[in-house]
């Protein structure tokens, strides 16, 4: 290695290249800089991946130093490193984009060269100084890209699932709240966007709970896949250049290290080349938003108005709606989370598609599964702690539009279906929808149930719980059906992270 006065040489089977000074990259991740101008999004932006390939160096170094492979002083050196950039150190290092060719093979390198010029310097060399400490000969060792870059994905996606995790949570509680506090809300449920049968908004708001509770449980599940990892593969799952007992080695100090149950796989020709984990884990990702878009699309709905929608809840507002209309707010929180739903449904597609174009023993399209997989990690997390900051916690039932809503509707009389028939209960129907009349004040009038019977029929707890289920305090109405309409009633109307 020769230096100028702001560039180093470095050589690589390309020839020579010119490497600045204060980098700790080397020429791989120079020629890789050059090669993929792609997203002008470097690796770095994911600290997670940075963070796990780190960690699979340590374990790796730490391994070899068992093994009797690599000298005291350089493992010493390469674990400082190493241990630097899990602390979050040198990240501005890992320059190379998250789109590349070369199945992972330039941010492999990347990492070995950042660790190997770090390592250089806490040994007193120079950067570059590789005669005294190489990146594919002492840090790399054992390795191949083909087993550090799809299990580096795998820790990083342990991280990010994590931080997915909480943020669910936090939005789960976030209904959970409303869901509480609207239990007494009776309101009418719609099918096909038509008056069904009455329900409270309390029950409404639970679902969007529960759904929540069941899709971390999915996610949960999924990401168990992930624990199984291909190092001490190298390059199709032989294990040719690593020692015989380094996957066992290294496996066990990178579930030490980071506390996660890493396992090696039993097949590891199959695991090197299989992809199934990433679509398992983005087809709950896919899962997740669909939700999370239905939730939203539910909230603009009810929303609706203020004066000639359905204006069940009132949203809080966040900004200005229109540059046009004064006094015009619009949803924007669940708008945006509609689009990030959106964002993770072309994800899957992306990692599907990524994942079908492997081909023999090697998948080479990794780089975009983990970008897509990042991107909805990260997008979908954002997105809940939105909603439930800026939006759910601050929703506000309006409670003489659902009053009014109930009372005018026709829906209750299923609940009469057994006590007058079915044939009757068409006619009071009718008869409610011609003349605008309540369905209480014609069944009363016709005769066919006195007021007790009525009353207790139509009693709101009867009418939104099923008799043989418990009436929690999710399910309690606040209010009669018979009622009179009140006053001035529109009548017509983690782990965390480690």
């Amino acid at each position: 290695m020769t230096q100028t006065d702001s560039n180093r040489i470095e050589h690589d089977l390309l020839g020579d290249r010119e490497v600045p000074n204060n980098a700790l990259y080397g020429v791989h991740t120079l020629r890789a800089l050059e090669n993929f101008p792609i997203s002008g999004i470097p690796i770095s932006q994911y600290s997670r991946l940075v963070r796990a390939l780190a960690e699979i160096k340590l374990a790796a170094v730490q391994t070899n130093a068992e093994l009797g492979l690599i000298d005291p002083e350089r493992t010493k050196a390469i674990a400082s490193a190493c241990t630097e950039i899990i602390a979050g150190k040198h990240h501005e290092h890992f320059v190379v984009d998250v789109i590349q060719g070369g199945a992972g093979t330039s941010s492999n390198m990347n990492a070995n060269e950042v660790v190997a010029n770090r390592a250089l310097e806490i040994l007193g060399a120079e950067r570059g100084d590789y005669h005294r400490l190489h990146p594919n000969e002492h840090v790399n060792i054992g390795q191949s890209t083909n087993d550090v870059y799809p299990s580096a994905i795998k820790l990083a996606l342990q991280f990010y699932i994590d931080e997915l995790l909480v943020a669910m949570a936090y939005l789960r509680a976030a209904f959970e709240a409303k869901a509480e506090e609207f239990a007494g809300v009776l309101k009418m449920g719609r099918t096909q966007l038509q008056d069904a049968v009455p329900m409270t908004l309390g029950q409404e708001f639970s679902t969007y709970a529960v759904m929540l509770q069941e899709d971390e449980a999915r996610l949960a599940e999924a990401r168990l896949l992930l624990l199984e990892i291909n190092l001490g593969a190298t390059a199709i799952g032989t294990g040719i250049t690593a020692h015989p007992d380094y996957a066992a080695g290294v496996c066990r100090h990178l579930r030490e290290n980071t506390g996660y149950a890493f396992l090696t796989a039993g097949n590891l020709v199959e695991a090197t080349q299989d992809c199934g984990a990433f679509v398992q884990v983005s087809g709950v990702l896919k899962r997740i938003a669909v939700k999370l878009s239905k939730t939203c699309n539910d909230l603009r709905l009810l929303s609706s108005g203020p004066r000639c929608g359905l204006g069940e809840i009132q949203l809080p507002p966040m900004q200005a709606g229109s540059s046009i209309m004064p006094g015009k707010v619009n949803p924007v929180i669940p708008e945006v989370v509609n689009q990030i739903a959106f964002e993770v449904i072309g994800n899957d597609l992306t990692v599907t598609m990524a994942a079908e174009a492997g081909q023999l023993q090697l998948n080479a399209f990794e780089p975009i599964i983990a970008f897509s997989l990042f991107k909805s990690i990260q997008h979908l997390a954002a997105g809940c702690k939105t909603l439930a900051d800026r939006c759910v916690r601050g929703i506000v039932a309006n409670h003489e539009q659902l009053r009014a809503s109930v009372e005018r509707s026709i829906g209750v009389v299923t609940a009469l279906n057994p006590y007058i028939g079915y044939a009757n209960a068409t006619k009071i129907a009718r008869e409610a929808l011609e003349t605008g009349a309540r369905v209480y004040d014609l069944v009363l009038a016709s005769g066919l149930l006195s007021k007790a019977d009525l009353d207790r029929i139509l009693d709101p707890l009867a009418l939104t719980v099923p008799e043989n289920q418990p009436r929690s305090y999710l399910l309690t109405p606040e209010i009669p059906v018979s009622c009179e309409p009140s006053e001035g009633a529109v009548t017509p109307a983690p782990k965390a992270a480690h």
